[in-house]
């Protein structure tokens, strides 16, 4: 059953762990009033400082965790998992009925190969319903016993990382499950927690414990939690409790200083704590709420999950698609990424919900600085006080990214610089960021002087709200970001019912040049009643192509749709139509607008990664006078690049780094080793290989058994590379088979090129697809491309998504087989494509396409492109020191009772050279020696002795057209005649 437009906006959480109501009225009661939204501008106009020379400690990382953020092993892929890094999260209790997917022992490999340290497993999550068993305590209460030893037993016996487990007997035990009435349920709960946390030790003696979990800060229950705990030697291993509404964005830090307090109290802990919610729907994948959030969090150095609201597997919403980042992804990417100490920061107005807020931290060991912030609708001012000299230096560089919010699942590349400067470090430094948009946040990195100074990205480019345009039988709506439950809206508007033949958006832009611009517009599609969509783009009145919507979750939850529309330099009229020839409504097209932007085209997709940002264990460097910074590597480091690709398809990798001696460097593609990066003498280098990458974000290391300083790598599209894939058409009879239900259906509306994909794939080992080995595909590395549907949902719970990812194995004829899994994508009307890595070892062996075991997803087509193309090209950079072959020998002799000094220079070079001779007693110069010969010059001293010297020769000639100056010195003995 897809959800409802008026579920979607009404304060439900749609997930299965409770009803909504009565959480908000805990909140309520335990918190007092709802605190609604700031202006979201430092009030006083007061700048964001940064003292750092005053650490808060050591950077901590863990607000990074997430509650039912994977769902199966690839949901989400391995390369955005490790790029956010979380470091904690909570999954379902194994083989548990809450959730159809999202089981710990099905993700534990990934989440621990991508940096995760621990999982956190709600035991209660093995019932199928929520409240958990009606909501009501088991009358006998050994049955529940018996789920935790199931639950327990199963982690100890089938994990292979049983010890990084933390098990939550009882989670939100206030919010109506079981113990809500703390006064006629407290000596119950109590005895309860003793016997279950008893129950669980016993099977794993040294079991991590998590409690109390309640769905608020609640002042009472943790002090009669705690001290009957301490009493009864049953405490837990971790504190934990929920910070959710948007009122707790100025209350967490009392209820955290309560808590320490209580524990300071009873003469306990300090206890780790984790945050196991926090965050509302209105702040998932926004960046500007999302860091208010992260430097509380921070500040306070406790672990914290986001909350989960719409979809298991995205990472709660701060993600996009299979396998892109959403602008939140880039933020979190960011947090991952700090290292050091964190230092203090005072923000312009501290507890104040929707502001300015910031986490700010060095490491004197990198040298590096960084400071990340949003929250603000205004520019932004920080004073960054005065940097010491002995980590900067006299100069430093400031350069500043923005992490701009393109909704739930619109895609982002690699955030641009939007501010640059060098500085002197001889006094404080106050930097100012331009900014109007509260929903971005922003990545402040200060460095020593760089080679290259940072400068501003040059890209053209203007965006207008939906709301601001002229509007013609649409209408704007509100989506107020004081409501909890409301998704996020750029400028907290929207333009929806853009239903009508007669429906348009139109504005007037002026653009600086002709050229080719990349139209995007944030949008919202009700993927599960309406599909994909599509509108009309009119160009000065005349239509100029269509733009495509893929589904989404709701008219709320936003995602990003591009075209491209060339424009002569001038004045036009864009407008966004729902019919293109003033008749016919557009499928799909109700579809809410939020933001508009444009941006000028100029050449090759072309994204540069500095060395000095990448996630490394190498040390940042920076030569003694401060001017080149590079990550020096040698055997045993890394660094780890995190890329983002704007489409799928070839591009030219560029690795640019300078190595004392001959150097073998190690590149890996998301795990797939790359061969030939190697320089084969001193100097500097850039070696250069074309792979195919997918949408999204690829995972790039860098390493080698030698020694480089590695200064950046740099993704340029190639799209003339691109006719390497090979793509087959699913229903295409003369290259596809089908055995036993599989077979080509007509697409639900025509969204695809063909409009008609396979179905009924999978669901029993006779239902497969098989698709014959194109010519010119040998046994080799390649990316498999799959257009897939998938809108299957587990329909046992009405209160929540259930979506399922569908599985899909892939078996090469005479090779190997592998199960992949597709994500849930809104719509059986649209398609997604997901690309999974896939090692040919035979030379012909056709293509499987099954699942003995479920049903697969449905197929549009295939595509498998080699990773690599041709060899990887080694280019020296620098002009390599040239040099003569010439070689000089000094003697000394008597004759007639003086000393003579005679030198023979040789030339052992293939061309002529002109040669001069010095010695302390005479030079001569215009000697000339061919290839391969000598020349001899005796000098008389006229003295009867002299000390030990030596002759100079110096050599000139060309190689390869080029003058070259070659020096040598022949030293002689002393002598006495």
């Amino acid at each position: 059953m897809a959800l409802t437009p008026s579920l979607l906006s009404s304060p439900s959480r749609t997930r299965a762990k409770r009803g909504v109501a009565a959480l908000a009225a805990a909140a309520v009661i335990t918190t007092g009033a709802i605190v609604t939204s700031q202006p979201a501008t430092a009030a006083t106009g007061d700048p964001l400082r940064v003292d750092f020379s005053q650490s808060t400690g050591e950077f901590r990382g863990g607000a990074s965790g997430m509650l039912y953020g994977l769902s199966d092993d690839g949901v989400p892929t391995y390369a955005i998992s490790a790029g956010a890094h979380p470091t904690n999260i909570t999954q379902k209790a194994p083989h548990g009925q809450q959730h159809p997917n999202g089981d710990p022992l099905e993700i534990e490999d990934q989440f621990f190969a991508t940096g995760g340290e621990y999982i956190m497993v709600n035991i209660q999550d093995y019932y199928p319903d929520w409240s958990y068993n009606g909501g009501k305590r088991p009358t006998d209460f050994n049955t529940y016993l018996d789920i935790v030893r199931t639950v327990v037993t199963s982690i100890k016996t089938e994990s292979d990382h049983p010890e990084k487990y933390v098990f939550t007997p009882f989670n939100e035990p206030d919010g109506g499950n079981w113990y809500n009435n703390w006064g006629t349920m407290k000596n119950t709960f109590l005895a309860d927690w003793k016997v279950t946390y008893e129950t669980i030790r016993s099977i794993i003696p040294d079991a991590k414990i998590a409690g109390m979990g309640d769905t608020g800060w609640q002042a009472t229950r943790t002090r009669d939690i705690l001290t009957y705990a301490r009493d009864n030697h049953v405490l837990p291993d971790m504190f934990t409790w929920h910070e959710l509404g948007i009122n707790n964005l100025a209350t967490y830090r009392s209820h955290y200083d309560a808590y320490r307090q209580i524990e300071r109290d009873l003469g306990i802990g300090p206890l780790p704590v984790n945050i196991t919610e926090y965050a509302m729907r209105r702040d998932m994948s926004v960046p500007g709420q999302i860091i208010q959030w992260l430097a509380m969090f921070e500040d306070t150095k406790v672990d914290a999950q986001t909350a989960y609201w719409t979809y298991a597997g995205n990472l709660n919403d701060n993600m996009a698609k299979n396998n892109s980042a959403n602008g939140a992804w880039w933020l979190l990417k960011w947090y991952g990424d700090l290292t050091g100490d964190t230092v203090a920061l005072t923000p312009p107005q501290l507890n104040v919900v929707d502001t300015l807020q910031g986490i700010a931290a060095i490491d004197e060991d990198t040298r590096v600085a960084t400071v990340l912030f949003g929250g603000s609708s205004s520019d932004v001012t920080l004073d960054l006080g005065t940097l010491p000299h002995d980590v900067f230096g006299s100069e430093v560089d400031i350069q500043v990214r923005e992490a701009e919010w393109t909704g739930q699942e619109g895609e982002a590349t690699a955030p641009r610089i939007v501010a640059a400067d060098r500085v002197s470090t001889d006094g404080p430094i106050s930097f100012t960021v331009p900014n109007d948009d509260r929903l971005s946040a922003y990545q402040l990195v200060i460095t020593p002087a760089l080679a290259q100074e940072p400068v501003v990205d040059p890209t053209w480019r203007t965006s207008v709200e939906a709301e601001n345009t002229q509007l013609a039988n649409v209408t704007a709506y509100a989506q107020s970001m004081g409501n909890d439950w409301l998704f996020a809206a750029s400028g907290q508007r929207d333009v929806g019912s853009t239903n009508k033949v007669n429906s348009s958006l139109t504005w007037n832009v002026t653009v600086p040049q002709a050229g080719t611009y990349r139209l995007g517009v944030i949008a919202g599609v009700n993927g599960p009643s309406i599909g994909p969509g599509q509108h009309a783009l009119f160009v000065d009145g005349a239509f100029a192509g269509t733009i495509d919507y893929e589904a989404g979750f709701s008219w709320g939850y936003r995602g990003r749709a591009e075209t491209l529309v060339d424009l002569p330099a001038g004045a036009h009229q864009l407008s966004i139509r729902m019919s293109k020839d003033g008749t016919t409504l557009l499928p799909g097209s109700d579809i809410s607008l939020d933001k508009f932007d444009l941006e000028l085209v100029d050449g090759a997709e072309t994204m540069a990664y500095p060395a000095l940002l990448a996630r490394t264990d190498g040390v940042t460097r920076f030569d003694t006078e401060g001017v080149r910074g590079s990550v020096e590597l040698s055997d045993g480091d890394d660094a780890t690049f995190y890329i983002a690709a704007r489409t799928e398809g070839y591009y030219d990798l560029k690795l640019d780094y300078t190595t004392p001696a001959a150097a073998d460097v190690e590149v890996q593609i998301n795990g797939r080793e790359l061969a030939g990066f190697e320089a084969d003498a001193a100097g500097s280098w850039q070696s250069t290989a074309r792979v195919h990458l997918a949408k999204g974000i690829s995972e790039i290391t860098v390493s080698t058994g030698d020694a480089i300083d590695l200064d950046r790598l740099t993704t340029v599209r190639a799209n003339d590379g691109d006719t390497a894939t090979i793509r087959i058409e699913a229903e295409d009879a003369t290259k596809v088979q089908l055995a036993g239900a599989a077979k080509v259906q007509k697409s639900a509306q025509p969204t695809n090129e063909s409009g008609s994909n396979v179905g009924f794939i999978g669901g029993g080992a006779a239902n497969t697809m098989t698709v014959t080995r194109p010519a010119g595909t040998p046994e080799g590395q390649y990316d498999l491309s799959v257009r897939y549907a998938n809108a299957d949902r587990n329909t046992g719970h009405a209160y929540n998504t259930d979506v399922i990812s569908r599985k899909l194995d892939i078996t090469e004829t005479g090779g190997a087989t592998q199960r992949e899994a597709f994500r849930h994508n809104y719509s059986w009307k649209g398609y997604w494509t997901h690309t999974v890595a896939l090692d040919l070892t035979t030379a012909s062996g056709s293509l499987v396409f099954s699942n003995a075991t479920g049903s697969a997803p449905n197929i549009d087509w295939i595509a498998l492109s080699p990773l690599v193309l041709g060899e990887t090209e080694n280019t020296r950079l620098d002009e390599p020191e040239r040099s003569l072959a010439i070689t000089a020998v000094a003697t000394t002799r008597c004759v007639a009772g003086k000393v003579v000094v005679a030198v023979q220079a040789t030339n052992a070079d293939e061309v002529p050279v002109d040669l001069t001779i010095q010695t302390a007693y005479g030079s001569k110069a215009g000697l000339k020696a061919a290839a391969g010969k000598s020349v001899a010059q005796a000098f008389s001293s006229r003295l009867g002795g002299v000390p030990a010297g030596s002759a100079t020769v110096q050599a000139s000639g060309e190689l390869d057209g080029t003058p070259v100056t070659t020096e040598v010195t022949a030293p002689y003995t002393a002598a006495t005649c």
